[in-house]
């Protein structure tokens, strides 16, 4: 069985982790990750959702955080902040830079950010196909009265406190989804929305180009897992993005914004916490096929209790 994930960082990462460790090494998984975050900083090229799904399904990540790696060091961002340079609030680690050094040099050299991906996960071993949305840069900026920001800046340094009045994929126009990303879609068994914020994880991989006729065509179901449990989001500010684009923060607002395939949008399925179970009934009586389930991944069995719950849910048409 092929299975496909659209992923951002943590959630994504953590859930991707719990689906393996439910499917087995024999496991045929690809996973498109999210390049939106992406930026440049000190002269080298950060992909934050890559290096986090990278670390965490090689093994490498921090756990407590979720992200970066384990057993870091910042001896290189404090001396740069010695010399006056750099961003208090967007430092990286001396392991993590080895990263982007590395991707940055072959960059540089001409690969595209899939090839180039591929290099990185040849040491990490993540056990997935791990591909970039795109090898365009594509970047998530935050319309704010003041103008716009990157993503980036607004979730961490200002910790989404600055009111968004929309996002905007910058360089967008005339971008491609990445060698593959297309064809892993068209062709799963199954395709995975994980629990990733909706709007600029997930979001800005459906603002390419073809992918979502892509998940509109595809013969295999689509089944997503709700990032937002009793009104809130487990993890992050996603309410915040969900506020700015005038979405409510529940699961079934959310389910609603990526839309039912029969009715043109993206999902066949939804997999809600027990504490929203009360949208399931809504949910099948409008065509959906839904169920409840203890969502919080709070370790790797759990995770891999509800990646099976969402695959359970679409069985039937596997």
């Amino acid at each position: 069985m092929k299975i496909t994930v659209l992923s951002g960082g943590v959630g994504g990462a953590r859930f991707t982790r719990g689906l393996l460790a439910h499917l087995g090494p024999e496991a045929d998984v690809t996973v498109i990750a999210n390049t939106g975050d992406d930026m440049w900083l000190h002269g080298v090229r950060v992909c934050p959702d890559l290096d986090t799904l990278m670390y965490t399904l090689g093994g490498g990540v921090h756990e407590e955080q979720g992200w970066g790696r384990r057993d870091e060091s910042r001896r290189t961002s404090d001396d740069l902040a010695a010399y006056g340079l750099g961003w208090e609030w967007f430092t990286l680690g001396d392991l993590d830079l080895a990263t982007h050094l590395a991707r940055t040099e072959l960059l540089r050299a001409g690969l595209p950010l899939s090839e180039v991906t591929r290099r990185l996960c040849e040491r990490w071993q993540p056990g997935v196909r791990l591909l970039p949305a795109s090898d365009d840069e594509v970047e998530t900026h935050v319309a704010t009265a003041d103008g716009f920001i990157h993503f980036e800046e607004w979730w961490v340094r200002h910790r989404a406190s600055v009111p968004a009045q929309g996002f905007v994929q910058v360089g967008l126009e005339g971008s491609a989804a990445a060698p593959g990303v297309l064809a892993a879609l068209i062709d799963a068994d199954v395709v995975v929305l994980p629990p990733s914020n909706p709007v600029v994880s997930i979001g800005t991989i459906l603002s390419l180009p073809g992918v979502r006729d892509a998940l509109r065509s595809c013969a295999g179901p689509v089944v997503g897992v709700s990032p937002i449990v009793g009104g809130a989001p487990v993890r992050g500010m996603a309410d915040a993005c969900l506020d700015a684009i005038g979405v409510e923060t529940t699961a079934l607002a959310v389910a609603e914004h990526y839309g039912l395939r029969a009715d043109g949008g993206i999902l066949d399925a939804w997999l809600v916490d027990t504490a929203d179970a009360d949208v399931v009934d809504p949910l099948r009586s409008t065509g959906w096929v839904a169920s409840a389930t203890d969502t919080l991944m709070v370790d790797v069995p759990a995770t891999a209790r509800i990646a099976a719950s969402a695959l359970e849910l679409v069985r039937s048409r596997l």
